[in-house]
């Protein structure tokens, strides 16, 4: 039995497929934990800072 290769398009959506599910697995095993706890100096927390100022003012 002869083995078929892929077509290009086949290959390229194979590979997307493979990181779709790599990310999805790395993006849900959040563990809970000190580890994953957000910084209080994180930049990303001094934003969310700023906007609540903002809005409530």
């Amino acid at each position: 039995m002869a083995v078929t290769r892929l077509k290009r398009k086949d290959r390229r959506n194979k590979t997307f497929a493979k990181l779709d599910v790599k990310n999805l697995k790395l993006a849900t095993n959040i563990e809970l934990g000190s580890r994953s706890k957000q910084s209080t100096t994180d930049q990303l927390a001094k934003n969310n800072a700023v906007l609540d100022a903002l809005t409530r003012a």
